[in-house]
């Protein structure tokens, strides 16, 4: 496998290697020693499954109290998947990284503690399924506004499909009081 760093430490785009043949193809999702000696460390306790129609915004969120790391693939479709750096203190705070996954490239997005994530739909339809390293707790989740001007990401969707929910989240300028603090990268 390729393990590749973004821009923004801690985050990183992992290559699995893909074994094809006439039969199809073959290749591990995830292997706790291997991913761990690149800087992924779980333990993951909850796999998480989202279908999205073309033009779907998911996100920005993220947990506060019980903060998750995140191996995010995509099954079926392509999106554009975002990770913003929302903790405060941090030498990148308010800066984002993206990439596209798709379920060809068999790429994967590791997300870490502290980092709202979203992501739009490209395709007629995408599966993403997901790890998290933390269960999901309702109370202590939080959004922030998908199109935070300060924040500026290119989606590459016109019109968007969202929720209520996400349609209304603040900026980030108007949620530090919620948002995590920096306690130094893992690496």
């Amino acid at each position: 496998m390729r393990v590749i760093p973004a821009s923004i430490p801690d985050v990183l785009l992992i290559e699995p290697d893909v074994f094809r043949d006439n039969r199809g193809f073959f290749l591990e999702t995830f292997h706790a020693e291997r991913y761990a000696a690149h800087g992924v460390r779980g333990p993951f306790v909850q796999d998480n499954h989202s279908r999205s129609v073309q033009g779907t915004v998911r996100g920005l969120h993220l947990q506060v109290a019980r903060p998750q790391a995140k191996l995010i693939r995509v099954i079926v479709g392509e999106i554009f998947d975002v990770a913003v750096d929302v903790r405060v203190g941090s030498p990148t705070f308010g800066q984002w990284v993206g990439e596209r996954l798709s379920a060809d490239s068999f790429r994967q997005y590791y997300i870490p503690e502290g980092f709202a994530h979203g992501f739009s739909v490209l395709s007629p339809v995408a599966e993403i399924e997901y790890k998290c390293t933390d269960l999901y707790d309702a109370p202590g989740q939080i959004g922030l506004a998908w199109n935070d001007p300060v924040l500026g990401i290119p989606w590459g969707v016109d019109n968007p499909v969202l929720s209520e929910r996400d349609r209304l989240n603040p900026t980030i300028a108007e949620s530090l009081d919620r948002l995590p603090r920096y306690r130094g990268t893992k690496a």
